[in-house]
């Protein structure tokens, strides 16, 4: 099926939402008004409705092939990726002085959601290169930031981040990976990367690896880890491209799904190189020995950035959902017909479609509220105010991609049962979304790193000041919601699912910082993904709740429609709260009866 972009419902974040009138008059953003917003994401929606949609099936397909250390991407991809380009996207939300466009985050979130949905294998190149600009960004030298970002940003390189091996995946103090010291002040780089996407491929000219390697005599552990620049090609000293360097594509991964992302093993200082010998050339990023705080900042790019991936494959397994259950005929109605009617007209299928909705439409504004507090926490002029929201953005950043992606699963994989055995069949490329989505909730952090990362450094290291900050806001929408319930049953019946699990919120919030206290770690963390996931069910219940209080009183069908989804959200989907809540607050009892399964 053919892709929209859900432009009606980005356009009632930014404006109805007020998401736009927060961040355009911040500093920076002098150029860019309402006007230009809408205009740059209808061409987005053209641009990648158009040309990079009808390529998601062409390469799940095809595959991109490995031949002798070169990788073809699958039929279009070169071509599309010319456009996207040559159309400035990649530099949409990066600072002007290196030849970025300089948009809010709010902006880019959206056109970055709309090319996942699109493609989500395509997508991952831009996404790599995001973080490898932003990385260089902030801890790159001058002359690395002038060599490297401008042509990253105009499209003509591309970015990958290097950090796993077959030996280290997420524990990083395992990285083997060997940076040896030269005369001229580059290093050699010895060692093997797995899993690094679009780690080699056709559509560039030049690809910027950042790699995560060791010293001679660092010390041991993630304290001995530092960050370099190692080009597939050398950068002469006028730009153009010299020397093939001595990192190599040994092969691709087969994958349950992605299919057209080449997930590349790199072999660096392998020999393959007659141009620069033995040992990849590489220069070191900021300090020695401080990598991993540099390559964090491209992590949490990313990390947020897949939560967006989690959105897109929701929307685009809901799309193709919808449309199916519009057009097939089976059964009867319940309360009688003259014959078969589609099936949208079935209670459970209706269930499901608005599940989907429910946990897509949530996430989204759950993740463009988060890009609005980076806004903030960038541009605002007081120091107080860009201190909060960079707090809020960094306690919403595990949210925003455990809860996404998780919803990714299950969304794609309702996608699937509402069509029934054709979904289980290729054909219908439902089955295509399930495959996709099942990689979002392990790379780039497994949910289970996203909620120990969040109740260990997102809410006990600040005593749980920024989650009771969201509770005390929380509140005060269930006031006015009671304060509008004598116009609209709906809005009172919110307001009292609401309420119910903001209360199960709080008390998650008070038994992780007691049970912490109290010393009982492992208790708190039996329940980390409980307590993740039922923060991602409370605040996208929030931001639907503050949706349906926009939408109160507006005939057009759109704003029933989400006034619609908002009910359905408080009827069958914040009740999980308190289920979850429970599950949290029984860490004691639960990780005391799985004692038999530990083997240390």
């Amino acid at each position: 099926m053919s892709y929209k972009a859900p432009i009606e419902d980005i356009v009632f974040n930014l404006k109805d939402m007020g998401l736009l009138n927060d961040v355009l008059p911040l500093p920076g953003f002098e150029e860019v008004s309402e006007d230009v917003v809408e205009a740059v994401l209808e061409e987005n929606a053209r641009f990648v409705e158009e040309v990079v949609a009808p390529l998601n099936v062409v390469g799940d397909r095809e595959h991109s092939i490995w031949n002798d250390g070169h990788v073809k991407t699958p039929q279009g991809f070169k071509e599309a990726f010319e456009i996207f380009a040559s159309g400035g996207w990649q530099g949409l939300q990066h600072d002007a002085e290196h030849g970025g466009q300089g948009f809010p985050k709010v902006v880019a979130a959206a056109t970055s959601e709309n090319l996942n949905a699109a493609n989500l294998s395509f997508a991952l190149c831009p996404m790599l290169t995001d973080g490898a600009i932003e990385a260089i960004t902030q801890a790159g030298s001058r002359e690395q930031k002038e060599t490297y970002i401008p042509p990253m940003l105009e499209g003509r390189w591309t970015g990958t981040m290097n950090l796993t091996e077959p030996q280290a995946g997420s524990d990083l103090a395992l990285v083997n990976a060997k940076a040896v010291p030269q005369d001229d002040g580059s290093y050699r780089i010895f060692g093997q990367k797995i899993f690094i996407t679009y780690g080699e491929h056709d559509m560039a000219e030049n690809i910027v690896h950042l790699v995560l390697a060791r010293t001679p005599g660092s010390p041991v552990g993630i304290k001995g880890i530092s960050l370099f620049i190692v080009p597939k090609f050398l950068v002469n000293e006028d730009g153009s491209l010299g020397k093939r360097n001595d990192v190599w594509c040994a092969s691709l991964e087969e994958k349950l799904g992605i299919n057209a992302s080449p997930t590349a093993v790199l072999l660096f200082g392998s020999g393959k190189s007659e141009e620069v010998g033995e040992g990849a050339i590489g220069y070191l990023v900021g300090q020695e020995n401080q990598g991993l705080q540099y390559m964090f900042v491209m992590m949490n790019a990313a990390r947020y950035n897949v939560g967006i991936q989690g959105i897109a494959v929701s929307e685009r397994a809901l799309q193709q959902a919808q449309e199916y259950a519009q057009e097939r005929v089976q059964s009867n109605a319940l309360e009688g017909s003259a014959g078969p009617v589609p099936i949208v007209n079935h209670p459970d299928v209706q269930r499901m479609l608005a599940t989907m909705r429910g946990l897509t439409e949530g996430a989204r504004a759950v993740a463009m509220y988060a890009a609005r507090a980076n806004d903030l926490s960038v541009n605002h002029p007081d120091e107080s105010i860009r201190a909060s929201n960079k707090a809020a953005y960094e306690y919403l950043v595990p949210i925003v991609k455990g809860f996404s992606t998780e919803n990714a699963v299950e969304v794609s994989s309702l996608g699937v049962q509402v069509h029934g055995g054709m979904g289980f069949i290729e054909e219908t490329g439902a089955a295509q979304y399930y495959r996709d989505a099942r990689i979002l909730s392990i790379y780039e952090g497994t949910t289970a790193i996203q909620a120990n990362d969040f109740v260990g450094r997102k809410t006990l290291r600040d005593g749980g000041a920024v989650a009771k900050g969201f509770v005390k806001a929380m509140h005060e929408t269930v006031a006015e919601l009671k304060q509008a319930a004598n116009s609209s049953s709906q809005l009172a019946f919110i307001a009292t699912r609401l309420d119910i699990a903001i209360q199960a919120y709080e008390a998650s919030i008070d038994y992780v910082l007691e049970t912490a206290k109290a010393g009982n770690v492992r208790a708190v963390f039996m329940g980390s993904v409980p307590f993740l996931m039922l923060s991602g069910y409370v605040h996208a219940g929030w931001q639907l709740a503050r949706a349906a209080l926009k939408c109160q009183g507006r005939d057009e069908a759109f704003y029933r429609q989400k006034q619609s989804t908002a009910v359905f959200y408080a009827a069958h989907l914040l009740p999980r709260v308190s289920a979850l809540s429970a599950a949290v607050q029984a860490g004691d009892l639960a990780q005391e009866s799985l004692a038999y399964l530990k083997t240390v």
